[in-house]
């Protein structure tokens, strides 16, 4: 199987402006140096508790954010903004808030001919016909293009959000949580759906995600966040069956399942790392009922720990 999507050592820094210490200070570190392999068809879920870096990480992907150190190849190819139509051609976002990502002043039409006339500069005639498959690809009636976003429901909206994602004949779909904002019955529906175009166009999906119940039934494999930091990685039928990372039996313990009371995790402090202070070793190391004196003064690497499962942790999990 061939890689789809490599990053290597991609990290970003948003710089502190104004303020006392905005000079000295380095910075605050959203994403720190990551290096991962996506392969073709796969999907990769990406999970981990608010504030992470899972949308800044996303965002560095598809050129919405420049990364502060780090290259991104698609299908062996490095890929930066100094030619967004070439990366737009390759990849494409699938943005969280189905209404609000589609601009209000324009029709579904006028939405979807803006990839087909800046990416592939086509025809009037030849947009109309790829638009009509699109919209026949995503179960959406045709009279639907010469309305505003604001007169379509949820689930249609975020059905044209996908439309207007394959509109550019991506290899790569970035899904930023694409059904936390549907009904739950619709977003079996969107998840069918997206299962399905997978197929049909061969894509290569990222599924971000905090709903570890949607994220591992769709996925391949799955890379666990925490504070910008991929601490786990590991195939979706055993990361959370088996997890050999604190924090991500911390996530598999926290979500809810009928039937099961809800109960406090264990752990020692319950706060996030300051990203103004970061601490010296492993930043779950205040949270983990299983932290040294190592974890608090060395920075543990991804390490395998099984078959295709790595864990950046000194004291993993067994069983």
């Amino acid at each position: 199987m061939s890689v789809a999507l490599k990053i290597d050592n991609l990290s970003k820094t948003f710089p502190i402006k104004g303020g006392l210490f905005s000079k000295s200070h380095p910075g605050v570190r959203a994403v720190h140096p990551t290096t991962l392999e996506v392969q073709t068809g796969e999907t990769l879920g990406i999970v981990g508790e608010s504030g992470c870096g899972k949308s800044t990480f996303a965002r560095m992907l598809v050129g919405l954010l420049e990364p502060s150190t780090g290259v991104i190849e698609i299908e062996g190819k490095p890929f930066d903004n100094a030619n967004p139509a070439e990366f737009g051609k390759m990849i494409q976002y699938m943005f969280q808030d189905p209404v609000s990502s589609l601009n209000p002043r324009k029709t579904i039409r006028q939405i979807m001919e803006a990839p087909l006339k800046l990416l592939y500069k086509m025809p009037k005639a030849e947009r109309e016909k790829r638009i009509a498959e699109i919209f026949d690809s995503v179960n959406l009636r045709h009279e639907f293009l010469d309305r505003y976003p604001h007169e379509f429901s949820g689930g249609q909206a975020q059905r044209i959000g996908v439309a207007r994602a394959l509109a550019a004949s991506p290899r790569i779909i970035i899904l930023d949580e694409p059904v936390s904002a549907l009904d739950v019955s619709v977003q079996a529906q969107v998840l069918n759906l997206l299962a399905d175009l997978k197929t049909e166009f061969k894509l290569t999906y990222l599924f971000i995600s905090h709903d570890l119940a949607v994220v591992e039934a769709v996925s391949d494999r799955i890379a666990v966040l925490y504070f910008g930091s991929v601490v786990e990685v590991g195939k979706a039928e055993s990361i959370f069956a088996a997890p050999k990372h604190p924090y991500t039996k911390l996530l598999a313990d926290s979500a809810p399942v009928v039937g099961r009371p809800l109960t406090a995790p264990e752990q020692k402090d319950t706060e996030l790392p300051d990203p103004l202070n970061p601490p010296q070793g492993c930043a779950f190391a205040k949270r983990c009922p299983r932290a040294t004196e190592k974890c608090s003064a060395e920075i543990p690497t991804l390490t395998q720990m099984g078959e295709d499962q790595f864990a950046a942790c000194f004291h993993p999990l067994e069983g």
